[in-house]
């Protein structure tokens, strides 16, 4: 029994759970706002744990001490290669899948070859070689089809690896430690670079964090075996090496956190069916609309949207064909108006747009008109083919109201008119909702006299 425990390094066990408390940590984290990229971090730090536990069994006899060896090292290198491949914001095209598999096989081949005592030169010079030129054959091929400034990096970045690869691997006294420190580096290196690339116009605490953690993780495979040459009496505790781990997996655990605010941010001012704005956000929007043309003297419009027909949709299709009627509508408004205006879903049923200068009256009605015979046209919703229509208030700063609650309620009551009128030639039509409030306003009016006679446009 004594001389098995000398077989296995304890020493290893204290960084073996840290780390594996930081993933735990960030699987919870992850598990409230998973993404793709969050699933190949935890991947990343899960084969850190297992770089770990293998360097507990690293002294052990024979081919289990080589092969301990070997998973460590193909499990820090492949860690690093989930990094950069979650940073990518290309993910999606194909050849960045197959990018993703040439890195994975390729530094795990290598750093395979190296496990070896006494490795056969002409495999490394054929692994060095694999490393600069897949990846160089992939750019090459994709090129006409998808190219990007943050994959020729990467492909510059390994096609100096495998020349350095090459120059260094066959030296007698340290060649392959300075060949594996290089991998490590060139990975590392990677990731930082990726991490800086994505989130490089965020400033925030995380990516920050991040970007610092990964280059002196990087940094690492470089200092460590200088101060071995330049300063072999210095001896530093292995725990000040994995400091950048710790710094990387807090960094990217508040990049977690700071996502989900931002996510929590957007939902408390979108609605979640049609990503427009819900009508908190609309209601900011008018008062800034309104501010913006009071002190212009110029005029803005607001145009209150009521579907005529949906909810014959819910009751006969579902509310499934329902909301993607909603998806449906919301997509048309959007490629209406200019970028200028806003669409809004203020109600179930019910949008709202405010048109930005340069508009007057004319152009609101035109802009309504237009909506209109839009609706009342088929829409290919789903396996369903539907025809709504809708009807359409329209009012104008300042000539109808000089506030904005004024406004709405204007809006509101030329819709509800729009709507009657409609009735008188249409008996299929969907009957007149009384509504004590004008949707656009929500609960912010008292008083609403839905007798009030307004002039019409």
């Amino acid at each position: 029994m004594a001389n098995r425990g000398n077989l296995v390094d304890w020493t290893k066990l204290p960084d073996l759970a840290a780390v594996a408390a930081l993933t735990c940590a960030f699987a919870s984290v992850a598990r409230r706002g998973q993404t793709s990229a969050s699933r190949h971090w935890l991947t990343g730090w899960v084969l850190i744990a297992l770089h770990f536990a293998a360097l507990i069994f690293l002294n052990a006899p024979g081919a289990w001490g080589v092969l301990a060896g070997d998973i460590a090292l193909i499990s820090l290198t492949s860690a690093g290669v989930l990094f950069m491949w979650a940073s990518v914001p290309y993910r999606m095209e194909r050849s960045s899948l197959w990018m993703l598999i040439s890195l994975l096989t390729a530094n795990a081949l290598y750093v395979f070859l190296l496990g070896f005592d006494k490795p056969r030169p002409w495999a490394l010079n054929v692994a060095a070689t694999l490393m600069g030129a897949v990846p160089l054959t992939i750019a090459l091929t994709a090129r006409r089809d998808f190219t990007h400034l943050l994959r020729w990096m990467l492909v510059g970045l390994y096609c100096v690896l495998a020349v350095f690869l090459l120059a260094v691997q066959n030296r007698q006294d340290n060649g392959p430690t300075l060949a594996l420190n290089a991998v490590l580096f060139t990975v590392y290196f990677g990731c930082c670079l990726h991490v800086w690339y994505n989130y490089r116009g965020r400033g925030s605490a995380g990516s920050l964090i991040t970007i610092a953690g990964f280059l002196g993780w990087a940094t690492v495979f470089v200092v460590a075996p200088l101060l071995s040459v330049l300063a072999p009496n210095v001896q530093i505790e292995s725990e000040v090496w994995n400091l950048p781990k710790y710094v990387v997996a807090v960094g990217m655990i508040l990049l977690l956190l700071e996502d989900q605010i931002e996510h929590n941010k957007y939902l408390a001012l979108h609605d979640e069916l049609t990503g427009l704005p819900n009508r908190r956000l609309f209601l900011d929007r008018l008062a800034l609309s309104l501010e913006r043309a009071r002190r212009m003297e110029s005029k803005a419009a607001l145009l209150v949207i009521d579907l005529n027909h949906f909810k014959e949709v819910n009751d006969r299709l579902g509310h499934h064909a329902g909301d993607l009627l909603l998806k449906k509508v919301s997509a048309v408004f959007q490629g209406r108006v200019r970028r200028s205006d806003t669409v809004a879903r203020t109600g179930g049923d019910e949008f709202s747009l405010i048109l930005e200068e340069p508009t007057n009256r004319s152009n609101a009605r035109r802009v309504a008109n237009s909506l209109m015979e839009i609706l009342d046209q088929p829409l290919q919703v789903g396996d369903h083919t539907l025809k709504v229509g809708a009807s359409i208030g329209v009012a104008v700063f300042p000539d109808d109201a000089a506030d904005i609650e004024a406004l709405c309620i204007a809006a509101d009551l030329r819709m509800y008119d729009d709507k009657n009128v409609s009735r008188e030639f249409a008996s299929e039509r969907l009957p007149v909702k009384s509504e004590p409030l004008p949707e656009c306003l929500g609960n912010q009016s008292e008083d609403f006299d839905m007798t009030a006679q307004l002039p019409k446009i």
